[in-house]
């Protein structure tokens, strides 16, 4: 009898997690999506409202580029499954090089007071320079759009990462870092029993900026130096401008959303598993 009860409020208190989740997490979305697509399609009943509404970019994408994703017609003719990942590619590299250099340039840095104290005007300069104002000169440096891509990834996703790994080295408790001091821990020990565990919360929110400044730069920078990724595809559909490409560059401009939404989330359930609560 007991177990039977037992079973009855798990499974009562499951129905109410459900429905918890469902009233809060997903309804609230769903209806914002919903009234947000009627205005959008409402609007675009005034003849002097001159895109596409939700209806007519769904049924002019659908055929290739939502059913078919992966078509490859050659050079930069692709769907844009292969555009979103190219992009990622760049952003993977780029954003791997400033995650580690900006950790190793936080910890260095916040540890040092006198070397902070040096650097940090040139970083709050640096940092504050638009995405696409590097690409002239890394395209001089580099003599190729895919390099220069990266490199425009890598400056610009770097700044978040290095201020906010240093802010978390000076954060460090003064306890900490006596009993460190009295059990004698230093190099690689004093790192990961102290330094890590204590700025990793910080690591982590630096990250995640980081990763939505990467994709917010690789789509800018891909428009310029062309190929294959999305931004590329978006210009390219813009300087050939008809309704249909009107349409195509609005369902670019979903999977963009959705990416980066995705990739924030991503950095967020690693920092989830990682940071200590």
């Amino acid at each position: 009898m007991a177990a039977i009860l037992g079973n009855r409020s798990i499974k009562k208190n499951r129905r109410r997690q459900l429905n918890k989740l469902v009233s809060q997490k997903i309804l609230p979305p769903v209806l914002a999506l919903a009234i947000f697509l009627v205005i959008w399609q409402l609007l675009c009943l005034n003849p002097n409202f001159k895109l596409p509404g939700p209806i007519e970019t769904f049924s002019e994408t659908w055929n290739p580029f939502i059913i078919h994703p992966f078509f490859d017609n050659g050079e930069s003719d692709k769907g844009l499954g292969w555009q979103i990942l190219s992009s990622l590619g760049r952003v993977g590299l780029g954003f791997s090089l400033a995650a580690i250099v900006g950790i190793f340039l936080g910890i260095v840095i916040g540890a040092n007071k006198l070397l902070y104290n040096a650097v940090d005007p040139i970083f709050q300069v640096l940092r504050t320079v638009p995405p696409l104002a590097w690409l002239p000169i890394s395209l001089a440096a580099f003599q190729q759009a895919n390099p220069s891509a990266i490199f425009v990834i890598f400056i610009t996703s770097i700044w978040p990462i290095i201020i906010n790994t240093t802010v978390g080295v000076q954060q460090i408790p003064q306890d900490y870092i006596n009993v460190a001091r009295v059990l004698r821990l230093k190099g690689a020990k004093y790192f990961l029993k102290v330094v890590f565990p204590a700025t990793v919360p910080y690591i982590f929110t630096g990250l995640r900026i980081g990763i939505g400044l990467s994709w917010l730069a690789i789509v800018a920078a891909e428009m310029l130096v062309g190929g294959v990724g999305i931004g590329s595809f978006i210009w390219d559909a813009y300087n050939t401008t008809t309704e249909t490409n009107l349409s195509e560059i609005i369902l670019a401009l979903i999977y963009v959303g959705l990416v980066g939404l995705m990739l924030d989330r991503l950095v967020g359930f690693i920092a989830s598993k990682v940071v200590p609560e």
